[in-house]
């Protein structure tokens, strides 16, 4: 699987996880280089699950919240702890 953004590989791994609809990637098969932390909401502090949210960026383009980190991850969200998922301006494919 690979996560592409702008036409950029930032992830790719054959041990991605699929959780609730988005594919997770192991977070050494990703290009940390190219993720930023993002300040937390105040709905990022209700995630009971430790949402951490990144953009994805590089010189003067940037997709702002487009990765996300669950970094305290309860019972059915523990298989993906601190792997890296992708939505909006990231396309995910095999």
């Amino acid at each position: 699987m690979k996560a592409i953004w702008q036409g950029k590989v930032i992830a790719e791994s054959d041990r991605t996880l699929e959780v609730d609809g988005y594919r997770y990637f192991p977070r050494e098969s990703v290009r940390m280089d190219l993720l930023q932390i993002t300040p937390k909401t105040a709905n990022d502090l209700k995630c009971p699950h430790g949402v951490q949210f990144y953009d994805v960026a590089e010189g003067d383009r940037r997709s702002p919240r487009a990765a996300w980190s669950y970094e305290a991850p309860q019972q059915r969200m523990q298989p993906v702890d601190h792997w890296i998922g992708f939505w909006e301006d990231v396309s995910v494919a095999s």
